[in-house]
C-alpha cells in the first residue's frame, strides 16, 4: 500500500507534523496520588507514519536516573470531526476506552479525554520549530478544579542524543 505524498495530506495531518523529531525536556513533577513533586527529564522520539497520516511518539520519564514513566501516543486527525486525536498507551497500563481530543488554537494544541478516574488534559504549545511547552493536568471524578500534575520544555536535538534514537 502506498502512502499519500505530503502535499496531499489535509491541513490538519500536516499540523501533526510539528510533534514529529526528537526531543529532550526538563519536566517539573507536581504532587499527586501517584508521584511526589520533584523534577524530571524527558526523551521523545516522534515519527510519522503511514505517509503522515499518523505520528507514533515514544516518550520516556527519568527521575533519579531511572524510567520512572513511559508511554506511547498515537496521534490523528479525524477530519469528518475536525479534531486531533491521542490514543495513548503508558505505563500506568489503564487502557483508554476512547482517545483524547482536541484542537488547534494557533501554536497550541490541547486535548482532553475522560474516564471514570476523571478526566486529564495534555496542552502543547510550540515557540517555534525547535521548541516546544507541555502540561499535563488531572481533575478527577466529581471535582470541577484541574491539578496540574507535569510541565516541561521540550528542546529538538539530533536522534542520535536520545536513549530512544
Amino acid at each position: 500500500m502506498n502512502a499519500a505524498p505530503f502535499s496531499s495530506l489535509s491541513t490538519g495531518h500536516q499540523r501533526l507534523q510539528a510533534l514529529v523529531g526528537a526531543w529532550r525536556g526538563e519536566e517539573e513533577v507536581a504532587a499527586t496520588q501517584w508521584t511526589d513533586a520533584g523534577t524530571a527529564t524527558a526523551e521523545v522520539l516522534a515519527e510519522a507514519q503511514f505517509g503522515g497520516l499518523f505520528v507514533m511518539q515514544r516518550y520516556r520519564q527519568r527521575r533519579d536516573g531511572t524510567i520512572s514513566f513511559g508511554a506511547h501516543n498515537v496521534f490523528g486527525f479525524d477530519q469528518q470531526n475536525g479534531l486531533v486525536t491521542m490514543h495513548q498507551f503508558d505505563s500506568m497500563g489503564f487502557v483508554p476506552m476512547s482517545p483524547a481530543t482536541g484542537t488547534w488554537n494557533g501554536d497550541e494544541l490541547m486535548l482532553e479525554r475522560s474516564s471514570q478516574r476523571g478526566a486529564a488534559r495534555v496542552t502543547y504549545v510550540f515557540d517555534g520549530a525547535d521548541t516546544y511547552r507541555m502540561k499535563l493536568q488531572f481533575r478527577p471524578a466529581g471535582s470541577d478544579a484541574w491539578q496540574d500534575m507535569v510541565r516541561g520544555v521540550y528542546r529538538r536535538v539530533p536522534p542520535s542524543e536520545t536513549k530512544e534514537g
